[in-house]
Order: structure tokens, then C-alpha cells, then sequence
């Protein structure tokens, strides 16, 4: 990341276990970043992305390998249950397991972020971490991690306040911090 002139400013996890959401994500650019800072740290994270992305020949598998989880946008297909499943599952077993994503869902401005995250966090009872994108700063900045109350006026409160300072590339098209399905 030093070496085009980026810093990602990062302590160590809580856990073995969690769910990681990048905000805000309003450029292309925002994949390469997170993908530099993920090699950069040194950790295997997973990922959701839109299931359209893997049905392309061979970038669909050099997804996958990077960590790449398909998720269909546009119907309920369970995700959200199988993946607070699946950290319940590695919790059990001890074994390392981290999912991030991008909750606005998109890189174009949307009025809010989509819930996903939200509910795989609380339903697996996994922290919260919470990585900055700053452009301005040229900086990925995780060191919050909150345990979710289950009450999403407060936490989205408390997210909004650790976050919503950073700057995408368009900052026009970030998001609000509020839950909007």
C-alpha cells in the first residue's frame, strides 16, 4: 500500500470471527484498495459480491479465490441465515472466519445501506468491525469494532459516528448511515 502512496491503519481483530463493513464505496477503485489492504494485513476475509460478477468465465473463479461469496441481489435466497450459520459453525470449531462487505450495495449514491450485515452480525452474536475508506487521506482505517445491541437506530448511531467522517473517491455518492431495507 506505501508504495502508491496509501496507508491502512489496522491493530488486530477481537476475535476469530466477525463481519467487516466498508464504507462508503463509491468507486471501482474501492475493490483494488480493499483487496491491497486485506494482502497488506495479512488476514483471509471473505466476501459478498453480486452473483452476476461469478457467472463471468473465469473472473467468477478468480473471485472465489480471492474469498468471493455470490450473493443474488435480487430475491431472498437465505444468505443472511446461511452466513450467520456458517460463523455460529467456525466459532463452534474454532476456526478463523471473517465476511466483509461493501452495505451500500452499490457504488452509486443509494438511501442507506442494506441490512445484511446488520442481521449476520447479531444473529451469529459476532463484533462488528468497521473500515474507513478515505481517499482524501488516502488511508483504510479499521480499529472500531462494536458488539451490536440488536437495536438499529442505536447502532447505526454508533456506526455513523466512527464512520461517517471518511471520504470515498465520490463523496457525492455515499450513502447516508441508515438502514434502508
Amino acid at each position: 500500500m506505501r508504495l502508491v502512496g496509501w496507508r491502512v491503519v489496522f491493530d488486530g481483530l477481537p476475535a476469530r470471527q466477525g463481519v467487516v463493513i466498508v464504507y462508503p464505496h463509491t468507486s471501482n477503485w474501492d475493490f483494488v484498495v480493499g483487496m491491497l489492504a486485506k494482502w497488506t494485513i495479512g488476514i483471509p476475509v471473505a466476501f459478498w459480491g453480486k452473483a452476476s460478477l461469478f457467472r463471468v468465465p473465469m473472473f467468477g473463479s478468480w473471485l472465489r479465490w480471492l474469498g468471493g461469496v455470490p450473493v443474488e441481489r435480487t430475491s431472498s435466497q437465505g444468505a443472511v441465515a446461511a452466513m450467520a450459520e456458517r460463523l455460529v459453525r467456525a466459532r463452534e470449531h474454532d476456526q478463523f472466519m471473517w465476511l466483509a462487505l461493501a452495505p451500500e450495495g452499490t457504488r452509486r449514491y443509494s438511501d442507506g445501506l442494506r441490512s445484511g450485515f446488520y442481521h449476520v452480525a447479531v444473529q451469529a452474536q459476532v463484533p462488528l468491525g468497521l473500515v474507513g475508506f478515505d481517499f482524501e487521506r488516502r488511508e483504510v482505517v479499521l480499529m472500531d469494532f462494536l458488539h451490536l445491541s440488536g437495536e438499529p437506530q442505536a447502532d447505526l448511531a454508533a456506526i455513523a459516528t466512527r464512520l461517517g467522517h471518511h471520504r470515498g473517491r465520490r463523496p457525492e455518492w455515499a450513502a447516508p448511515i441508515r438502514l434502508r431495507d
